[in-house]
């Protein structure tokens, strides 16, 4: 083995292990207001030029770490929730829609960076306001999605707003810088290629979505071909090389792949499979780098930049927490806060915008490596005040509603509350007098005068985590269920008596029969009445807690710190289940049959929900 390979293979290797061992460091030490991928930077920075200068830059590290970052704009993208943007279901007190309300707050975060680039130009710091404006105007993707997942955030309205602001911000960055690039190399040929790159990709996600209608794919996603895996490796590629074809900046390629494999919805168990890839190995080498690639003591002998830097530091966080205080008509003060601070995180557009400036001549390396330490400090400061100021997620009660009360679904909502869901019930029939003057004393009963669209879209129905249509009328559940499907809600449920009637139900719409239950059970009380006993056994609960944190991603059962009154039953594991065992790992993407008393369970799931 040649002495240079070697040498790429041992730097390979330190950065490998040095993104294995800081989550484990920070997870020791209880180090929870650091962000995990501010400290890779800060480790990069200590092995880096700027510290012990151990790790050689080589083809190897380059090549992985482009490669990180182009996987982590296509992650991005992949993280978008277009669901969320629907105008017809918002089950929050946000009553804006959250692209609009991020469209809004990103004008106003671009006007007031144009403001406070024009001072700066006043002051003397810089020569161009226009690319001034873009690079405090832009927010950094790469750093606000790994805070806002380690956070929680990514599933709540609040979340998926920030996220919009991101996007909107990188999106339209990207284009402005391209645009500024492009006219001030007066090249007209360049504006022609971003058009046709645009044009290409429309082409391209029409194309996948004929394609995925169809049924030809479905043998081959499995088993050893993997073709949707396959196929996401092949689309970043196919953008990423199309984009530097047309002189258009890669990340955006990346970008609006993973914004079309977000479109074509695949299931969660497939996306959890490519943020571990991407979080697991790729992603923190790009961090890494950032570090190692910095010389901090270099950047501090010129007098000039250590009067831009704190100039331009405090302008990014002006820019971003005046326009988040839109969200004070919604939010409290320390969550509107927070989200100011978290939206002043830059780092890679800014990188490419320095590197870009410096190759057509508009600024020198001294400015691009100013600017760079501007994007470093702001994404190692703005996250860690971050998560010292915004207020711990608190686990939401899931939200059950029951359209119908009758003998099947009244007792049900009594097991429902016990187990520590919130159940509201609509009916039209009132219920009868208990004898004690209080009718409603025993159940979370709403009268309404009908149970159509309408008066249930008033109450409020539509916007449960779950609903359930369980009235006498077969006809009158169809239609209600299948107006919930239509509003995106994840899980409903149809309650059919007759069985020429199933074919009447969206797909994704769970049904289910009183009748066939009925004869299930007995037949399971039969032959299997142990295991009867143990799912009507009321002194514990049995509840599926789903794995959503990526701390807990390949732990072992025994290693899990709070499951000292509780007992998992089953690992479900895509279509097939794990019989667990101490030794069993757990992954994110896994659910959890867990039995138990109530309290336990409800710590479990907000571990690892």
């Amino acid at each position: 083995m040649e002495h240079g390979t070697e040498t790429s293979l041992v730097s390979l290797m330190i950065v490998v292990g040095v993104a294995f061992i800081v989550p484990i460091i920070l997870h020791r030490f209880k180090l929870k207001m650091i962000p995990v991928v501010v400290a890779e930077i800060i480790a990069g920075l200590l092995l880096g030029k700027s510290g012990l200068d151990i790790i050689a830059e080589d083809e190897w590290l380059t090549l992985l770490s482009t490669f990180g970052l182009i996987y982590l704009m296509f992650l991005s993208g992949l993280e978008i929730d277009f669901k969320s943007f629907s105008n017809k279901r918002n089950n929050s007190k946000v009553k804006v829609n959250p692209i609009t309300l991020s469209i809004v707050i990103f004008i106003f975060i671009l006007a007031i960076s144009y403001g406070l680039a024009l001072l700066l130009m006043l002051v003397g710091v810089v020569t161009e306001p226009y690319l001034m404006t873009i690079i405090i105007s832009t927010i950094s993707l790469g750093v606000v999605v790994p805070v806002l997942k380690e956070k929680r955030l990514l599933e709540t309205p609040l979340g998926q707003t920030l996220l919009m602001v991101t996007v909107v911000s990188d999106f339209v960055t990207m284009i402005l810088l391209a645009f500024f690039i492009s006219v001030s190399s007066e090249s007209r040929e360049q504006m022609f290629y971003l058009l046709l790159f645009f044009v290409v990709v429309i082409g391209v996600f029409v194309f996948i979505r004929r394609v995925m209608r169809g049924k030809v794919l479905d043998a081959l996603k499995t088993g050893t071909v993997q073709m949707g895996t396959r196929a996401v490796f092949a689309l970043i590629l196919l953008f990423v090389v199309l984009s530097e074809t047309l002189q258009v900046e890669m990340i955006l390629g990346a970008f609006l792949a993973g914004v079309i494999v977000s479109v074509v919805a695949p299931n969660r168990e497939f996306i959890h499979q490519l943020d571990s890839f991407g979080y697991g190995f790729l992603i923190p080498i790009f961090f890494v780098m950032i570090g190692v690639n910095m010389n901090v003591w270099e950047l501090l002998t010129d007098v000039k930049v250590l009067f831009f830097i704190p100039l331009l530091l405090a302008a990014i966080f002006i820019s971003k927490f005046v326009p988040a205080l839109i969200l004070r008509f919604w939010y409290s003060w320390k969550e509107v806060l927070g989200s100011g601070i978290l939206l002043s995180s830059t780092l890679s557009l800014v990188i490419v915008a320095a590197t870009v400036a410096v190759d057509v001549g508009i600024i020198d390396e001294t400015m691009q490596g100013a600017l760079i330490l501007v994007a470093v400090l702001s994404c190692l400061i703005a996250p860690i005040l971050f998560n010292q100021v915004f207020p711990d997620v608190e686990s939401k009660q899931k939200v059950i509603a029951i359209v119908g009360a009758n003998h099947i679904t009244l007792p049900v909502s009594q097991d429902l509350i016990h187990e520590g869901y919130s159940v509201e019930m609509y009916s039209a029939h009132p219920l009868e007098d208990d004898g004690k003057g209080d009718k409603h004393s025993k159940f979370p009963l709403m009268e309404v005068p009908s149970l159509s669209v309408d008066v249930l879209t008033e109450q409020g129905a539509f916007n449960a985590d779950v609903i359930v249509f369980g009235t006498m009328d077969d006809d009158v559940n169809i239609a209600l269920g299948n107006h919930a499907k239509s509003l995106y809600m994840e899980q409903v449920i149809v309650r059919i008596e007759d069985p020429a009637k199933l074919d009447e139900v969206q797909q994704g719409v769970t049904t289910m029969s009183t009748l066939y239950a009925s004869r299930m059970l007995l037949k399971a009380v039969i032959e299997h009445p142990s295991a009867v006993k143990l799912m009507t056994d009321h002194d514990d609960s049995i509840q599926e807690v789903e794995v959503n944190n990526g701390l807990y991603h390949n732990v072992y059962l025994k290693d899990l710190p709070f499951l000292d009154n509780t007992l998992i039953l089953r690992i479900y594991r895509g279509d097939s289940f794990i019989i667990p065992h101490g030794t069993s790992q757990i992954q994110m993407g896994d659910r959890l049959l867990v039995s138990g008393d109530i309290e336990p369970i409800q710590e479990l799931k907000l571990a690892l929900e």
